[in-house]
Parts: structure tokens; C-alpha cells; sequence
């Protein structure tokens, strides 16, 4: 079972790169807010291709992980949020990851606060 926020990233990682999930990006937060440790951004190739990796990933993580999730956006499948707490995973179809560009607002922001 999983002990910690850092083995859950690192199988969050491991699971996305199993199912051909491409430009994964992780963000640690470093307690920049009350609502989780990491975000990780990536994309699949269509939107059946997204709402696959977001089903498997979703799956993963309450078999084998044991972590209840939530997860939004599968229907539409542009933009499909995983929530497992300690995690918030985003996986994008490309034109939705270029068009909210969530990722680099959130690198601001950071580096931002760290000025």
C-alpha cells in the first residue's frame, strides 16, 4: 500500500507514462495551498484517448492505491480533473491543455510567491 504523498506521485507518474499519457508535468505546491501537495498535467492524444487514461488512472488508484478520488470532466473528455487528495491530476486533450494553459498559470503563480 501506499505510505505517502511522494510514493503516491511517483505511482500517479508511473501509471500515466503505462497508459501513453504524453508532456507529463508534475508541480509541487510546497504548501502554497490548503488542498493538495502536487499537480500533475498531462495529455492524451484524443478524447477517447484522454477519458482512457483518466478511467485507468481513476481505477489504479482506488484498486491498488486504495484512495478514494474524484473526478470530473470525463463525459466531455477535453479536460478530465482527478482528485485523490494529497494528488490533482489534469489530463488535458492538447487544444484544452494549449487553450487554458492551467499549467503555467499555476508556474506564475508560484514563482510569483516565491519572489
Amino acid at each position: 500500500m501506499i505510505k505517502d504523498s511522494i510514493e503516491l506521485k511517483a505511482f500517479v507518474e508511473k501509471t500515466l507514462k503505462e497508459k501513453k499519457a504524453e508532456n507529463i508535468v508534475t508541480l509541487e505546491l510546497d504548501n502554497e495551498v490548503f488542498f493538495t501537495k502536487y499537480m500533475v498535467f498531462a495529455s492524451g492524444k484524443s478524447k477517447k484517448s484522454v477519458s482512457s487514461i483518466a478511467e485507468f488512472l481513476s481505477d489504479e488508484l482506488k484498486h491498488k492505491a486504495g484512495r478514494t478520488i474524484t473526478i470530473e470532466g470525463l463525459r466531455n473528455s477535453d479536460w478530465v480533473l482527478i482528485d485523490c487528495g494529497d494528488i490533482v491530476v489534469h489530463i488535458f486533450h492538447p487544444d484544452a491543455r494549449s487553450y487554458y494553459n492551467v499549467e503555467e498559470n499555476w508556474f506564475a503563480k508560484l514563482s510569483k510567491n516565491k519572489k
